[in-house]
């Protein structure tokens, strides 16, 4: 099994409730536990080592603004993140010319998708699980992210 179908059967885990799943052909054994941290194990042969993804560490590509506070900073003990569910490129329009998705002080509801993250070649659409308004923008357009990595700050609505 080859380091592309490993990924794939990991977006798969991700996107869906399996708790586990475990693949052996003559390479290898595979199993993909789905916790609160992804944890991966390959085993190619029992000499051999294991390829153990590290999980997801803090967010690197989260830029911090320097100076002044913004004014939604008071509140923010009330504001909600919208994570990565996956590791990729984080794109905030569909394409080049067409508008942003989202951007601060876009309304956001319940499954209105807020950005795109590619995969391998794959576009995935990223849905707000919340309504409210979008205070801050975490991730730089075509920029990589990680799993479970912020990517916009929301306020709720009351």
């Amino acid at each position: 099994m080859d380091l592309k179908q490993i990924h794939e059967l990991i977006k798969i885990v991700n996107k869906s409730n399996i708790g586990e799943i475990s693949i052996e052909d003559k390479d290898g054994k595979v199993t993909i536990k789905q916790k609160e941290e992804a944890a991966v194990t390959y085993t190619a042969a029992p000499s051999q080592a294991v390829y153990a993804p590290a999980p997801a560490a803090a967010p690197a590509a989260a830029p911090v603004a320097s100076g002044p506070a913004p004014a939604a900073a008071p509140k923010a003990d009330n504001l909600i993140t919208i994570k990565s569910p996956m590791i990729g490129t984080f794109y905030r329009r569909p394409s080049p010319d067409k508008p942003l998705l989202a951007d601060v002080g876009t309304e956001v509801a319940a499954g209105k998708v807020v950005c795109i993250i590619e995969a391998m070649k794959l576009f995935n659409e990223i849905e707000s699980e919340i309504s409210g308004t979008i205070v801050k923008v975490l991730v730089e357009d075509a920029s990589p992210v990680e799993f479970d990595q912020p990517l916009f700050l929301v306020e709720p609505n009351k």
